[in-house]
């Protein structure tokens, strides 16, 4: 039932907010895991004569492996947010909150100079003929990361506070859950950014019935 004019709906507000908090991990999580498959840095090792410098490259999953964990985390939680109600959603907020946290801390590490662990592993890279390494850091991705736990933490911390009084979802969606439970965290995740694409509000109860003469 719609609520009348100038009369705030309180349920309808609340699905807005699910929507958004549900948006948004799916967002933070889709750039976390984008950018943990792109160049992070250019590694350069030089040796003693006559032995060329040796270079290499790391990807943000080399220098950071806790993004692409995080994006994982981020999309489970946004499947889960439409299946959990409750209590159940607070949770699911503060683990969103701390793989948004994980996400900020990872970029933030890697742009004050934090890859040299992950720079040594690289072939060549490490061992005693080499007398210094040179590591430039392509800075737009590990903001990327950084931008996406600021969103993780913010969707996070409204689903940890409001996610309580969030309505549960409609039944159909219920049963959809129900029968992807074999596919992969990724596959349901891109079906409920599909769904919200679509305009479909995952936690509107499907309408009732039609009863009557002629039905």
């Amino acid at each position: 039932m719609t609520a009348p004019e100038g009369v705030r709906d309180p349920a309808g507000g609340a699905r807005r907010e699910l929507a958004s908090v549900v948006v948004g991990a799916v967002l933070a999580g889709a750039l976390a895991l984008s950018a943990a498959g792109q160049r992070w840095a250019d590694v350069t090792a030089e040796r003693r004569a006559p032995l060329p410098p040796v270079s290499g490259t790391l990807s943000g999953g080399d220098a950071a492996p806790l993004v692409t964990a995080a994006g994982l985390v981020l999309l489970a939680a946004a499947v889960a947010l439409l299946a959990v109600r409750g209590s159940g959603r607070v949770v699911v907020g503060l683990l969103m909150a701390a793989a948004g946290g994980a996400l900020l801390w990872s970029g933030v590490r890697v742009l004050t100079g934090g890859v040299a662990d992950a720079a040594a592993d690289l072939p060549g890279v490490g061992g005693t003929s080499v007398t210094g390494t040179t590591v430039d850091v392509s800075v737009g991705w590990p903001v990327l990361a950084g931008v996406a736990g600021v969103l993780a933490v913010a969707a996070g911390l409204l689903a940890a506070l409001r996610g309580g009084t969030w309505p549960a979802m409609g039944r159909r969606y219920e049963r959809t859950a129900g029968a992807a439970t074999a596919r992969s965290t990724e596959e349901r995740a891109d079906d409920v950014w599909k769904a919200l694409d679509r305009g479909e509000d995952p936690t509107e109860p499907p309408p009732a019935p039609r009863t009557g003469p002629g039905v």
